[in-house]
C-alpha cells in the first residue's frame, strides 16, 4: 500500500491493473463455497485468470518492471553462460589429452579450463551483448555507434566551427530531435 500511495504516473497505473485484478479474485473466493451453483463455480474458474491478464496488460501497455531490460539481460546471460560451458568442455576435453602423459590423473586441466573460462567471461559477454543489442535495440546500438564515430573525430579537430557542425550532426543522427542548437559563449579576450 505505501508503494501505491508514493507511485505517479505510469507506475501507479500498473499497480493499479494488478491492485483491481486482486481484489476481485479475493472477493470472488471469499464467497461461501456452495457445491451445487455451477454459475459460482464458473465464475471462480474465470477469475482466476484476472491475476495474469492483469499482470499482462500491465506488462505490454505500461511496460511492467521493463520487460524489456529482463529479456535483453536472460538473452545475453543465457547465451554467455552456454558459450562458457561449452568453452569448459572443450577445453577440459582436450586438457586431459594433451596433459595426461604429463599429469598422471592430475586436476590440472580442469584449473586450466576454469581459469581460461574465467578470462573469457567479459569478452564474451560484451560481444553477446552487443549482438542483442544490434539484432533487437537497433536504435540504442546506432546511437552508440554514432557518438563513437562522434568522439574518434572530436580527437582530431580544434576548431570550433567543424567541432560545432559535427556535434550537431552527431545529435541529429543519435537522437532526431525535431530541433537542435548549440550556444557557445566567446571568451573574452
Amino acid at each position: 500500500m505505501h508503494r501505491f500511495r508514493r507511485s505517479q504516473g505510469v507506475e501507479r497505473q500498473q499497480l493499479k491493473w494488478v491492485a483491481y485484478a486482486a481484489v476481485i479474485t479475493l472477493a470472488v473466493f471469499l464467497l461461501p463455497a456452495s457445491s451445487g451453483r455451477k454459475p459460482l463455480e464458473i465464475a471462480k474458474n474465470v477469475v482466476t485468470l484476472a491475476v495474469p491478464l492483469a499482470a499482462g496488460i500491465a506488462i505490454l501497455r505500461y511496460h511492467l518492471y521493463d520487460i524489456d531490460l529482463l529479456i535483453s539481460r536472460s538473452l545475453v546471460y543465457g547465451a554467455t553462460s552456454a558459450a562458457i560451458a561449452a568453452t569448459f568442455y572443450v577445453g577440459l576435453v582436450a586438457l586431459q589429452q594433451l596433459l595426461r602423459p604429463f599429469t598422471a590423473g592430475s586436476d590440472l586441466a580442469v584449473a586450466a579450463s576454469t581459469l581460461v573460462c574465467f578470462a573469457l567471461f567479459q569478452p564474451i559477454r560484451r560481444r553477446v551483448q552487443d549482438a542483442v543489442d544490434r539484432r533487437f535495440y537497433r536504435a540504442r546500438y546506432d546511437a552508440a555507434r554514432t557518438i563513437d564515430e562522434f568522439a574518434d573525430r572530436l580527437r582530431d579537430q580544434v576548431d570550433l566551427d567543424p567541432l560545432r557542425a559535427d556535434l550537431l550532426d552527431a545529435v541529429r543522427t543519435a537522437m532526431a530531435p525535431s530541433h537542435a542548437s548549440l550556444w557557445l559563449r566567446r571568451r573574452a579576450r
